[in-house]
Protein backbone atom coordinates (compact mmCIF):
# COMPACT_ATOMS: atom_id res chain seq x y z
CA UNK A 1 0.00 0.00 0.00
CA UNK A 2 1.12 3.72 -0.08
CA UNK A 3 0.10 7.25 0.85
CA UNK A 4 -0.61 9.71 -1.27
CA UNK A 5 0.75 12.99 0.62
CA UNK A 6 0.44 16.78 0.04
CA UNK A 7 4.08 18.13 0.65
CA UNK A 8 4.91 21.33 1.87
CA UNK A 9 7.77 23.51 3.25
CA UNK A 10 8.09 24.98 6.90
CA UNK A 11 11.36 26.43 8.07
CA UNK A 12 13.08 24.29 5.24
CA UNK A 13 11.99 21.18 6.61
CA UNK A 14 9.20 19.46 4.24
CA UNK A 15 6.02 18.02 6.04
CA UNK A 16 3.25 16.06 4.53
CA UNK A 17 -0.27 15.70 5.18
CA UNK A 18 -2.57 13.00 3.59
CA UNK A 19 -4.29 14.39 0.51
CA UNK A 20 -7.41 12.98 1.81
CA UNK A 21 -7.84 16.28 3.97
CA UNK A 22 -7.15 18.33 1.69
CA UNK A 23 -9.58 20.60 -0.06
CA UNK A 24 -7.90 23.14 -2.02
CA UNK A 25 -4.67 25.36 -2.10
CA UNK A 26 -4.51 28.91 -2.22
CA UNK A 27 -2.21 32.20 -2.92
CA UNK A 28 -1.98 33.99 0.67
CA UNK A 29 -5.19 36.65 0.62
CA UNK A 30 -5.94 39.02 3.47
CA UNK A 31 -7.17 37.67 6.79
CA UNK A 32 -8.53 39.40 9.30
CA UNK A 33 -7.40 39.21 13.23
CA UNK A 34 -9.36 38.29 15.50
CA UNK A 35 -8.87 39.76 19.13
CA UNK A 36 -8.25 36.97 21.96
CA UNK A 37 -7.67 34.23 20.01
CA UNK A 38 -5.36 31.32 20.04
CA UNK A 39 -1.85 32.18 20.00
CA UNK A 40 -1.46 30.66 16.59
CA UNK A 41 -4.65 31.20 14.76
CA UNK A 42 -3.87 34.11 12.30
CA UNK A 43 -7.44 34.84 12.29
CA UNK A 44 -10.05 34.19 9.75
CA UNK A 45 -10.61 34.91 5.71
CA UNK A 46 -13.41 34.96 3.33
CA UNK A 47 -12.81 32.11 1.21
CA UNK A 48 -15.94 31.97 -1.89
CA UNK A 49 -18.17 33.04 0.46
CA UNK A 50 -17.17 31.18 3.22
CA UNK A 51 -15.38 32.28 6.78
CA UNK A 52 -12.27 30.24 7.66
CA UNK A 53 -10.14 29.71 10.37
CA UNK A 54 -6.49 30.30 9.51
CA UNK A 55 -3.92 28.85 11.39
CA UNK A 56 -0.17 29.27 11.25
CA UNK A 57 1.67 26.28 11.18
CA UNK A 58 5.29 28.11 12.00
CA UNK A 59 3.73 29.46 15.25
CA UNK A 60 1.77 26.72 16.13
CA UNK A 61 5.52 24.58 15.97
CA UNK A 62 6.68 26.87 17.99
CA UNK A 63 8.89 28.00 15.09
CA UNK A 64 10.73 31.58 14.08
CA UNK A 65 7.72 34.04 12.07
CA UNK A 66 8.64 34.80 8.55
CA UNK A 67 7.05 37.54 6.60
CA UNK A 68 4.93 36.04 4.17
CA UNK A 69 6.65 35.48 0.19
CA UNK A 70 5.42 34.93 -3.14
CA UNK A 71 5.37 31.15 -2.52
CA UNK A 72 3.54 31.04 0.82
CA UNK A 73 0.25 29.06 0.93
CA UNK A 74 -2.88 28.94 2.75
CA UNK A 75 -3.81 24.56 2.50
CA UNK A 76 -7.73 24.25 3.21
CA UNK A 77 -8.30 21.50 5.27
CA UNK A 78 -11.11 19.33 6.71
CA UNK A 79 -10.18 19.14 10.61
CA UNK A 80 -12.71 17.93 12.89
CA UNK A 81 -15.36 18.32 11.12
CA UNK A 82 -14.43 21.78 10.28
CA UNK A 83 -12.61 23.72 7.24
CA UNK A 84 -9.54 25.45 8.23
CA UNK A 85 -6.85 27.33 6.50
CA UNK A 86 -3.17 26.43 7.42
CA UNK A 87 -0.35 28.70 6.30
CA UNK A 88 2.49 27.37 5.47
CA UNK A 89 5.82 28.39 3.67
CA UNK A 90 5.05 26.99 0.36
CA UNK A 91 3.69 23.70 -1.21
CA UNK A 92 5.83 21.75 -3.16
CA UNK A 93 4.23 18.63 -4.58
CA UNK A 94 1.46 15.61 -4.18
CA UNK A 95 3.96 12.31 -3.34
CA UNK A 96 2.95 9.13 -3.49
CA UNK A 97 4.84 7.17 -0.54
CA UNK A 98 4.76 3.44 -0.32
CA UNK A 99 4.22 2.02 3.18
CA UNK A 100 8.04 0.62 3.60
CA UNK A 101 9.44 4.13 3.41
CA UNK A 102 7.41 5.07 6.58
CA UNK A 103 9.14 4.78 9.71
CA UNK A 104 7.65 5.96 13.42
CA UNK A 105 8.87 8.39 15.18
CA UNK A 106 12.00 7.86 17.43
CA UNK A 107 11.54 7.34 20.64
CA UNK A 108 13.38 10.28 21.97
CA UNK A 109 10.97 12.56 19.68
CA UNK A 110 7.59 11.46 20.97
CA UNK A 111 6.50 13.57 23.43
CA UNK A 112 2.49 15.59 24.20
CA UNK A 113 3.89 17.97 22.34
CA UNK A 114 4.84 16.02 19.13
CA UNK A 115 1.56 13.87 19.24
CA UNK A 116 0.60 15.42 15.81
CA UNK A 117 3.30 13.77 14.06
CA UNK A 118 2.85 10.42 12.76
CA UNK A 119 6.56 9.38 11.76
CA UNK A 120 8.84 10.12 8.89
CA UNK A 121 8.56 8.80 5.21
CA UNK A 122 12.47 8.37 3.98
CA UNK A 123 12.32 9.66 0.05
CA UNK A 124 15.50 9.28 -1.85
CA UNK A 125 17.41 12.58 -0.75
CA UNK A 126 15.52 13.61 2.05
CA UNK A 127 13.14 13.43 4.95
CA UNK A 128 9.55 13.87 4.84
CA UNK A 129 7.49 14.62 8.52
CA UNK A 130 4.43 13.42 8.51
CA UNK A 131 1.73 15.08 10.41
CA UNK A 132 -1.67 14.05 11.84
CA UNK A 133 -3.64 17.66 11.35
CA UNK A 134 -7.06 16.78 13.17
CA UNK A 135 -4.78 16.44 16.37
CA UNK A 136 -3.20 19.82 16.37
CA UNK A 137 -6.34 21.46 17.63
CA UNK A 138 -7.08 18.58 19.84
CA UNK A 139 -4.09 19.18 21.83
CA UNK A 140 -5.23 22.91 21.85
CA UNK A 141 -8.37 21.99 23.73
CA UNK A 142 -7.22 19.05 26.10
CA UNK A 143 -4.97 21.61 27.50
CA UNK A 144 -7.31 24.21 28.19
Amino acid sequence: MEQQLVVFDLANEFYGINIAVVESIIKMQTITQLPQALYYVRGVTNLRGSVLPVIDLRTRFGLETKQDTRQTRIIIVTMNNMKVGVVVDGVSEVLRVPDEAIEPLPPMVNSVNSAFLKGIARMENRLIILLELSKVLELEAQAA
